[in-house]
Formats: C-alpha cells, structure tokens, sequence
C-alpha cells in the first residue's frame, strides 16, 4: 500500500470513529436529559411531549384509584393518587430515558433499572432516578380524561 493510500485509510478510520463517537455522546446526552427539576404537582405541558392536544386518553373508570394507566403511544402516565384527583406525568424515566411499566400503590415503576416515583407528584422515591418526572396537562370533564 502506498504512502498516500495508508494516509487516506487512516482519515478514514478517523472520521468514522469521530462520527460513533459524536451518535454515542448525543445518545447519551438525550437518555440523561431530564425534567426542569420543578417537581410540582400542577400539570403542565413540556414542550414536544409527543402527545396531540385535546386527545381523550381514557374515561375516568379506566384509571385505577392508587394506581393509572401507561399510554405509550403518547409517553404519558395518568394516575389517580386519590379518589376523584388526577394527575399526568411524562412516561419517560429521568434516569436513562426507559418508558415506565405500571402504576401500583400510588407508584411509577421503570422496569430499566427499578427507580420508583410518587404516583401523586412525579417525585422520585426510589433507584437511581434523582430528577422528578415532568407534569403533563391533562382536563378531565365529565368522565372523559384529555391530553391538552
């Protein structure tokens, strides 16, 4: 192999090391991305949350008193904390960006790596999730739960 042909294989393999390298770092960086940190329990819309505005998620029977529903298609979990009160959160853990599973006994659980949070703030309870999951807005009307 030349001189010159040696030198173009090592650009080469720089540049596409340099490239897996950058995919790794943003991927990384968007896994750990979290939430604001606020915590509150008012719902709140995050900006590109994936959901469409004003869809009906469920009726209000179908979301469990101590527990709540998963919507993956919109990465939201509602939950009913207590009777009548609900709350919607991101479905998406602030540890390393894993859908969560379930609600039981007023908590979110992210099967990934176990971290638990509040069913009724979104805070984290337990695992290595440090950061509460973001508030999404929901209106319940009648029996109707909708995604705003």
């Amino acid at each position: 192999m030349s001189a010159a042909q040696e030198r173009r294989t090592l650009l080469e393999r720089r540049t596409v090391v340099l490239a897996v390298g950058a995919a790794g770092a943003a991927a990384a960086l968007t896994a750990c991305g979290g939430s604001d940190g606020s915590g509150g329990a008012e719902s709140v819309e995050q900006p590109g949350s994936g959901g469409a505005g004003g869809a009906v998620l469920a009726k209000t029977a179908d979301i469990p008193e101590g527990g709540g529903v998963v919507f993956a298609a919109q990465k939201v979990v509602v939950t009913q904390p207590s009777a009548g009160e609900f709350k919607a959160f991101s479905a998406t853990c602030t540890h390393q960006g894993c859908a969560v599973k379930d609600v039981v006994d007023n908590v979110i659980t992210c099967p990934c790596h176990n971290s638990t949070f509040d069913a009724a703030t979104g805070s984290p309870t337990g695992g290595p999730a440090t950061q509460p999951l973001p508030t999404r807005k929901i209106s319940v009307a009648g029996d109707s739960i909708t995604l705003a």
